[in-house]
């Protein structure tokens, strides 16, 4: 069985050895626990980011809250070191997807809400549930856990160890009565950097039991479907041209569309993805009359070598080709979001440590898990010039309930928390207690993948 420190020398095998006895399950479960008990959907972060402050603070970690508004805020911690060595920046979005509330995510995430989908942690045995209780807030106590580790085994860091802790890390905008549109899509991050909270590196804790150096992006397009507003006692006698209808049928072809498109970007550790996620149109009040127009919201996901302009040029051809294929269709679409993809160097000094640090934990060779289609913060610090990779748990195995997309992102095994905390202990030491000059000693062409 490993012991997870193959590839130290004897100095860095002490010491995550000490920060590593500073990592219980106990421990980790509290953290957990008070990190789901503090609701925390998109824009209303900022109970939660004083929660981690405070929390961080007690364990003896200078920590702060950054408001961005008076609902939404980041927290960060900084361990000082002597400013010979680069600084790390350990970071993990706080934001849940949904909001926990029946009034705002009922009936589009079902029926009603599961136990899992409410802000209020259920412990049993290694398994917690509760909104978030994996992604994202079971990475952020794992980070939250590395920082207070390395901090009590007193380890003499040469960089800065920086615990950072972003609001609207989800691909989100704002939620009803917001006060600001752009309250997700990596706002908290974006403001963290502009304040100064910077580093040489960066390490996003997010799902996915591999270390990955790039991801996509994603264009959010809406595409209108015009028709004739009409009454259905004169469908018969009158001009007829039913948007909802017709949306329909534009809606399918884009379907049969996204997975041409993926076939074609699919590179590196990217499958970028499309969906259609909603559609509005007409009024619920009059069921008798068709609305002029119907419009569908589209999340289009873009590889780190596809710039957003060249796919808003290729779906607008594949919506030109919907229009040909369909004589009278009229329909149209605009580009009403955008963040590009992004990719590091995996011969650069954080990817190498951390996959010689995941290969230590595992006790094999480093495994790249790719066809991913899911965009974080990480797009955000890359493209501020933060060279950063990407690690974090696998969902669940096993639940008294079928594993669904909601339950893998709101349940969390401990064990796998103290995994993952090891190995961020492991690739933070490995990195803020060297010179600037032995971390890029050995950094590769930078030749992507």
């Amino acid at each position: 069985m490993t012991d997870g420190l193959s590839g130290l020398d004897d100095p860095r095998r002490r010491w995550v050895s000490e920060a590593w006895r500073h990592v219980t399950a106990e421990r980790l479960r509290e953290l957990i626990v008070g990190l789901v008990d503090v609701p925390s959907p998109t824009g209303d972060e900022g109970p939660l980011a004083a929660h981690i402050a405070a929390t961080l603070d007690k364990a003896g970690c200078a920590a702060r809250v950054q408001p961005l508004d008076d609902r939404q805020a980041n927290a960060w911690a900084r361990l000082d070191g002597d400013g010979t060595g680069p600084d790390l920046m350990l970071y993990a979005p706080i934001d849940t997807l949904t909001a926990g509330e029946a009034s705002e995510d009922v009936p589009w995430i079902g029926p009603g809400l599961r136990p899992d989908m409410l802000p209020r942690a259920v412990v049993d045995g290694d398994l917690v549930m509760g909104l978030g209780a994996s992604n994202p807030k079971g990475h952020a106590a794992c980070v939250m856990m590395a920082a207070e580790a390395i901090g009590s085994a007193g380890i003499p860091l040469t960089g800065d160890l920086i615990a950072a802790f972003g609001a609207g890390g989800m691909p989100a905008n704002a939620r009803p009565a917001g006060p600001r549109l752009n309250t997700g899509q990596g706002v908290g991050c974006s403001f963290l950097l502009e304040q100064g909270v910077w580093a040489d590196y960066a390490v996003i804790a997010k799902p996915g039991w591999t270390v990955s150096w790039d991801e996509v992006g994603l264009v959010w397009f809406e595409v209108t479907v015009h028709g004739t507003h009409t009454y259905v006692g004169s469908r018969h006698r009158l001009p007829y041209e039913n948007a909802v209808a017709r949306a329909g049928l534009v809606a399918q072809r884009l379907e049969e569309w996204f997975a041409e498109y993926a076939e074609r970007h699919t590179e590196g550790t990217v499958a970028p993805q499309g969906v259609v996620s909603s559609i509005r149109g007409g009024w619920p009040r009059m069921a008798a009359v068709t609305p002029a127009a119907c419009t569908m919201r589209v999340d289009l996901r873009i590889g780190p070598r596809t710039p957003p302009m060249q796919a808003k040029r290729e779906f607008m051809a594949a919506v030109d080709a919907i229009r040909a294929e369909n004589p009278g269709l009229a329909v149209d679409a605009e580009m009403i979001l955008a963040i590009p993809g992004s990719a590091s160097d995996p011969g650069g000094p954080v990817c190498r440590s951390a996959i010689a640090a995941w290969e230590a934990v595992e006790g094999r060779e480093h495994e790249v898990i790719r066809g991913n289609s899911g965009a974080t913060d990480a797009n955000i610090l890359r493209n501020r010039g933060v060279p950063t990779v990407r690690v974090g748990m696998p969902k669940i195995a096993q639940a008294s309930e079928e594993i669904d997309f909601s339950l893998g992102m709101n349940a969390v095994d401990v064990r796998e928390m103290e995994r993952l905390t090891r190995l961020l202990i492991r690739t933070a030491v490995d990195t803020v207690t060297r010179t600037r000059g032995e971390v890029t000693a050995h950094v590769g062409e930078g030749a992507l993948p």
